[in-house]
């Protein structure tokens, strides 16, 4: 079965003005692999923090906040609130987001396939709309987890004309224990998706990760996951840390 990281988050305007020009740019930064799997009925809070730091820049951090539910064995879904923390500007909401994920094979293959969606409506109005989609793959090799996606995503109602663009990402994860597992996660974004912008553009990033999962009394579960990722976004270099909190109930 496909286990369920959650969902890379939207950039914000704020951050978007640091790195490159908004108008220039549509496709949003990955931080979070998604996957999917089997949990009906289960309901949980989710808290994720991401920061990118840049040289010669001070860091910016994005707290995010969701409540997810597991409509059946096979449709997860997840509705999250997201701010924006810089030194310049202090706190400020970014957006509301509304993850759907469908399970299309549930280990009948040796690789499972999902279909992700998330729509995110920006706090700023000229940013519109946003819509990724695309599929999600995952496959098992002993105690080793493959992960591989790849998403496409444009804004929509937007104060500027932007074209589909194109982004993957990637995870290895050995799981060593049951109540802990480490790996690799990879993200990129590669530009619009029949014309890649050039290399030099292109965003690539790498890093370990870390997995843990706690069982308490009454099938409770606690997870908190961690990813450092060194590596360039829209080809300026940056390090980026990532943490999710994950409680069932």
């Amino acid at each position: 079965m496909m286990k369920k990281s959650f969902a890379f988050l939207p950039f914000s305007a704020l951050l978007s003005l640091m790195l490159f020009a908004h108008e220039a740019v549509a496709v949003t930064p990955g931080y979070y692999v998604v996957t999917t799997y089997d949990e009906e009925d289960v309901k949980a809070i989710d808290f994720n923090f991401w920061n990118v730091k840049l040289p010669n820049a001070s860091a910016v951090y994005a707290p995010q906040i969701g409540f997810s539910y597991g409509v059946t064995s096979r449709w997860f879904t997840e509705l999250f609130g997201e701010d924006i923390h810089t030194d310049a500007g202090g706190t400020a909401f970014s957006n509301w987001s509304w993850e759907n994920d469908y399970m299309i094979t549930q280990g009948q293959y040796p690789i499972d396939l999902a279909m992700h969606t998330l729509i995110t409506r920006f706090h700023n109005t000229n940013s519109g709309v946003g819509l990724e989609y695309g599929p999600v793959m995952q496959g098992d090799i002993g105690r080793v987890q493959l992960n591989g996606n790849i998403f496409f995503e444009r804004e929509y109602e937007a104060g500027q004309t932007n074209r589909m663009q194109m982004k993957y990402q990637w995870q290895v994860k050995y799981r060593w224990k049951p109540q802990f597992a480490y790996g690799l996660e990879g993200f990129g974004e590669l530009g619009e998706w029949r014309d890649w912008s050039p290399e030099s553009a292109q965003s690539h990033r790498i890093g370990p990760a870390i997995f843990t999962t706690l069982h308490r009394a009454g099938d409770k579960v606690f997870k908190l996951d961690a990813a450092y990722l060194f590596g360039k976004i829209f080809g300026k270099e940056a390090k980026v840390f990532t943490l999710r909190a994950h409680y069932e109930f």
